[in-house]
């Protein structure tokens, strides 16, 4: 019997814990994993880094990468992926549901002070903690109609990490 991929989208704006979140799914089961901030061009990673905002045009072959990952490891025949990706607009989410087999997000959502203090402790990443704000302004939540949940994780990445695996594991999604 062919088992249908479902494919782990951890999203949220910069400095939520997409990429720890993303490690503890990862290694919960053991499946192939995509830190979507890899998958930008070159060109992206430098407006971020001298703090411009990206554009849709920006972000649309960023998004298709990822769903052209996505199906990969579904043609291969993976039960379950992992990625990482802010999805911050339906329409973005539209683009990776596009992808061969079942997306499901997993929206990161601190309250704003705990993820600027989260990102401002960072050294050495190109997302600049004033691109917190421009990203919060677009944010758009999962509708009713979008697989997935949304975790307010204020709390350490332990307790974050539980509550995530408890809801992935309570929708029946299992190794």
């Amino acid at each position: 019997m062919n088992q249908t991929t479902v494919h782990f989208v951890v999203m949220g704006v910069c400095g939520c814990g997409k990429t720890t979140a993303a490690q503890a799914l990862q290694a919960d089961f053991n499946c192939p994993y995509a830190e979507g901030d890899e998958f930008h061009t070159q060109e992206n990673r430098d407006k971020m880094g001298a703090g411009i905002p990206l554009t849709d045009e920006d972000r649309y072959p960023w998004l298709r990468n990822l769903r052209d990952w996505m199906t990969a490891q579904a043609q291969q025949g993976e039960p379950f992926s992992v990625v990482t990706c802010s999805a911050l607009k339906r329409q973005y989410r539209d683009i990776l549901r596009e992808a061969e087999g079942n997306v499901v997000f997993v929206h990161l959502a601190p309250p704003h002070d705990v993820n600027l203090a989260r990102m401002m402790a960072r050294k050495g990443h190109y997302m600049k903690a004033e691109m917190l704000t421009s990203q919060e302004a677009i944010l758009e939540e999962l509708g009713s109609d979008e697989a997935g949940v949304r975790i307010d994780n204020a709390g350490e990445p332990a307790e974050v990490e539980a509550e995530m695996l408890a809801w992935v594991r309570a929708q029946g999604y299992n190794v």
